[in-house]
């Protein structure tokens, strides 16, 4: 049986690691080098570092945590944000990065999803997906989407780029489906509506989606107890949970959240 995977996030902005609600509101958490190196010796199966300025300016800085980083962690590395470009994606491998996630810039060209694929293999290609609820009634393309991606009245989830502050007018289950097709190997699906709040993951938003793709999905947003990382695995079907805000300020170790979950019998790595 496969394993299931825990993986801390860190949220970078100008070189240190913040957690916000609702994806504002933000507050310092540490340095992420200190961060990553306490959570690989706890047992973190993978760290996600998120560049949520995302500038010029700033993807200097994430190169340069990439180098500290890989230094001294031994688990797989996803960094994301501000990534636009083939050679983003090389130069964040380069420093020590296993894996690269594409936002807005997979929105906007879609087409670099299988270029990243075809340079680097689908292994280290994935495609984040921050979404929210359509009120129900109210879906409305924005902007030039493909028809066979954009919202409907049957759509419940709308794909937020820019770090959510823009609406795509896509449906998210519809544009996972594409970016699998396009060469995606994992989906790392963030709730909006979830995140930072504490009171669980949106199970039917990753169960969705989960069900509709076939590679690896990761849950995010919204996990405050260990019961809520039990859900994501058992009614969301995720492959792996994302988690911030209950690793960072201290409320559980990864080694007291695995050990609650093999007690529920999911099959995790020790």
């Amino acid at each position: 049986m496969l394993t299931k995977r825990i993986i801390p996030c860190l949220d970078v902005d100008a070189g240190r690691v913040v957690k916000g609600t609702s994806f504002v509101n933000l507050r310092d958490a540490g340095d992420p080098a200190e961060l990553a190196a306490r959570y690989n010796q706890e047992g973190g199966d993978e760290l996600v570092f998120l560049d949520i300025t995302a500038s010029a300016d700033s993807r200097d800085t994430m190169v340069d945590v990439m180098e500290r980083v890989s230094e001294q962690v031994f688990i797989p590395l996803t960094v994301g944000g501000g990534i636009r470009s083939v050679d983003d994606v090389r130069r964040m491998l380069h420093a020590g990065a296993d894996k690269v996630s594409v936002n807005t810039a997979a929105v906007n060209d879609p087409d670099l999803i299988s270029r990243g694929a075809q340079g680097f293999g689908n292994q280290c290609i994935v495609v984040a997906i921050d979404a929210k609820r359509v009120p129900s009634g109210q879906a409305k393309a924005s902007g030039p989407v493909d028809p066979e991606l954009s919202l409907t009245d049957e759509s419940q989830w709308e794909v937020f780029t820019r770090g959510g502050r823009t609406p795509t007018g896509l449906d998210a289950v519809k544009w996972a489906v594409r970016a699998v097709a396009l060469g995606a190997g994992e989906i790392l699906l963030t709730s909006m509506d979830a995140d930072g709040h504490l009171e669980g993951y949106d199970l039917e938003l990753t169960r969705s989606i989960s069900q509709a793709v076939t590679v690896p999905v990761i849950a995010s947003g919204g996990a405050g107890t260990l019961e809520h990382l039990y859900q994501a695995f058992d009614q969301g079907k995720a492959d792996a949970v994302l988690a911030a805000s209950i690793f960072h300020f201290g409320t559980y170790s990864i080694g007291q959240a695995k050990e609650y979950l093999e007690g529920r019998g999911v099959p995790m790595r020790r």
